[in-house]
């Protein structure tokens, strides 16, 4: 049995990665805060070092990371110690033990001031603590020597947690109308979509020692801006008979927050889909899976 360790194993990513239908042969073990303290570096070591039921482990997915942008300006050190010195501790570990890791970054990593989609090779120039911290995880992660694939992705939603689509539906069962930015524009990613993704490319890097390494970008396909992406989230949940209201498009300067959004989130999938093949499906289908899970299947109340 080929045992992965995923950390953030009660966040969006985690939830979907133990949903996932892996390979036969393949077990995920997934923890959360309470099984591991990413801040002990030494205990990261150990956890890699002891394997599983007397098994090395067959990868590491490191999922986990300090999300909190806001509160990450203010709370410097506890953001690089999860999001930096974290990803450091597992790259070490998984080189000394010649496992590959699965390091997931983020569209922070860029300052947002290009016009298209962000490549993987393009420069960096993070805006705030939260980004110059996962910034500095990448680094770690290329330096350790361990066998290693970087997803970039962006704008995570999902059915679980707290993300952009389950606040939506919330407000907006308590307003006629919301405002919300309409000047960043990016494509949201389904946490199961990346999920998927980042399960095949693990099974590829266990099983083929060739299989490409480096940095890739994952988010689904089309671009938009938040207060499109809350449109599109009340049609769709109209239709199924949930919350629905008006949004109102207003500049950044109208909503200031501690940190810097990049203005341009949106994500080149060129690498990852000449890498492994990888090819997302638009962002209206998956946010439609998601609603069918919060809401119900329109499709199946039209029939009822």
């Amino acid at each position: 049995m080929k045992a992965i360790l995923v950390t953030g194993g009660n966040g969006q990513l985690g939830t979907e990665l133990q949903r996932c239908a892996w390979p036969d042969g393949y077990e995920v073990v997934a923890i959360d805060v309470a099984d591991l303290d990413l801040t002990d570096t030494a205990a990261i070591a150990a956890k890699v070092a002891a394997g599983h039921n007397g098994r090395e482990w067959a990868a590491v997915i490191n999922g986990a990371a300090y999300t909190a942008v806001d509160k990450a300006e203010s709370d410097v050190v506890a953001a690089w110690a999860v999001n930096a010195m974290a990803p450091a501790a597992f790259g070490e570990a998984c080189a000394k033990a010649n496992i590959p890791l699965v390091q997931v970054s983020t569209d922070y990593v860029f300052a947002g001031d290009k016009q298209g989609a962000w490549e993987v090779d393009d420069p960096v120039a993070p805006l705030g603590v939260y980004g110059a911290s996962k910034l500095g995880g990448e680094l770690a992660v290329r330096t350790s020597g361990a066998r290693h694939v970087i997803v970039r992705t962006a704008w995570v939603v999902s059915a679980h947690g707290n993300n952009f689509v389950k606040t939506m539906l919330r407000v907006g069962a308590e307003r006629d109308m919301l405002t919300v930015v309409e000047d960043q524009h990016g494509t949201p990613t389904s946490a199961a979509d990346l999920a998927q993704a980042l399960m095949t490319i693990t099974v590829r890097l266990v099983e083929d020692e060739a299989a490409p390494t480096g940095t890739f970008h994952f988010s689904n396909a089309g671009p938009t801006t938040w207060a499109g992406f809350a449109r599109e989230i009340f049609a769709q949940s109209a239709d199924r008979g949930g919350a629905s209201a008006e949004v109102k498009g207003i500049p950044t300067s109208d909503y200031p927050t501690p940190a810097r959004r990049p203005a341009n989130s949106l994500l080149s999938h060129a690498a990852i889909g000449a890498a492994y093949g990888i090819q997302p499906r638009p962002w209206q289908d998956a946010l439609s899976d998601i609603l069918d899970e919060l809401i119900g299947d329109t499709q199946m109340e039209n029939r009822s």
